[in-house]
């Protein structure tokens, strides 16, 4: 678990099954070789599964297993400790990645989902992410909803605004159950607003 890329190639599948070529869009910086040694690696020690599908080009797809999945609560509490301890406004030039803070909000949502239930669409601009909250279970999928509660929408800016350390969220626009999307937006949040608040 403590090399470089073990923990970011668990969140950036907490949100679904990708291939090969998807995973490096979502990992810059890994070498081709590192990702292939790593995933092998993964596979048997039990924490992802390859399923290879039998098309033309080939294609090959890893999913977490329930092993690996149990780690989305420490990726949270990263998530958690990197917002109330590292997190600042973007330097000049700064790529942010709201799909990744989504991915990891997995484990953040899961620490405070007791009192939600239902599915809230997060939609960074054109983007969509159907985060699922039932019976304390957070599933988070890189699409539209089938049936959103309801739909939280902004623009890159915005998001990074409403997740930053002011948590500002003036620019998003919810519609739907605005209670249910306060509780998803405080528990991806909530940590960067006690940081806030204690200042």
């Amino acid at each position: 678990m403590g090399d470089k890329w073990t923990l970011l190639i668990v969140r950036d599948l907490l949100a679904g099954p990708r291939r090969f070529v998807q995973l490096q869009q979502v990992l810059p910086g890994i070498s081709t070789e590192q990702l292939r040694s790593r995933l092998n690696r993964m596979v048997a020690d039990g924490l992802l599964t390859r399923q290879r599908f039998r098309e033309v080009p080939p294609r090959v797809e890893y999913s977490l297993t329930e092993r690996a999945r149990r780690l989305s609560p420490v990726i949270g509490a990263l998530s958690r400790w990197g917002y109330d301890w590292a997190w600042s406004a973007p330097r000049e030039r700064e790529a942010i990645d709201i799909g990744a803070i989504f991915r990891a909000a997995v484990g953040l949502v899961e620490a405070s989902s007791s009192a939600m239930s239902g599915t809230v669409e997060l939609r960074v601009d054109d983007q969509p992410y159907a985060l699922s909250v039932q019976r304390g279970e957070v599933d988070l999928a890189e699409r539209a909803a089938d049936s959103a509660d309801a739909t939280v929408s902004g623009s890159q800016a915005a998001w990074i605004a409403a997740l930053g350390p002011d948590a500002d969220r003036g620019e998003l626009h919810i519609r739907g159950d605005a209670s249910l999307a306060e509780l998803v937006l405080e528990g991806v949040a909530a940590s960067m607003r006690r940081a806030v608040n204690a200042a």
